[in-house]
């Protein structure tokens, strides 16, 4: 029969493994955890991007109408406070927004059942607009940012990469 100090230290090599796997899984965790908060900050406004960029790519080509459509009006059946000549005043070729080749999307924000994007264009104040989650219909937002107070981390992420 061995001594009691012939048996010490025998569990140290399972101990330092099982330490080492708590490691790694904590920092699994803490790395996807940050990871999937980046990309839901960066996705979760897609599909209103996609409405407003397609939206531009319409103005691009020069289909007037669907943009119009976009807006939930045809030149069949106007919107009753937006109708087609103040649409073209606004976004056809004779329009300060003339060139949608230069329009940037700016700040994304959610504003009750809708999301305000920014359009920039250079030298012009920004455009916002509000695309409804429920319909993806565009209007015209009645301020330039959702009211209250608001974080920028959007920006500020993309400001830390940009090239000035």
């Amino acid at each position: 029969m061995g001594s009691y100090l012939e048996a010490y230290g025998a569990g140290e090599a399972e101990r330092a493994r099982r330490a080492l796997l708590i490691k790694r899984t904590v920092i699994a965790v803490v790395a996807a955890t940050i990871i999937g908060l980046v990309l839901y900050m960066e996705f979760r406004f897609h599909a209103q991007q996609s409405t407003v960029s397609r939206f531009l790519g319409l103005l691009k080509t020069r289909d007037y109408s669907a943009a119009y459509g976009m807006f939930g009006c045809s030149e069949a059946h106007p919107c009753r406070d937006y109708a087609y000549p103040k649409f073209m005043e606004d976004w056809g070729p004779q329009s300060q927004f003339a060139d949608p080749s230069k329009a940037s999307l700016g700040i994304t924000q959610s504003c009750g059942n809708g999301v305000l994007i920014q359009v920039n264009y250079p030298g012009k104040d920004p455009t916002a607009l509000i695309v409804d989650t429920d319909n993806g219909q565009i209007s015209f937002a009645p301020w330039p940012e959702c009211p209250g107070r608001h974080w920028h981390f959007r920006q500020w992420w993309h400001s830390l990469f940009s090239r000035s």
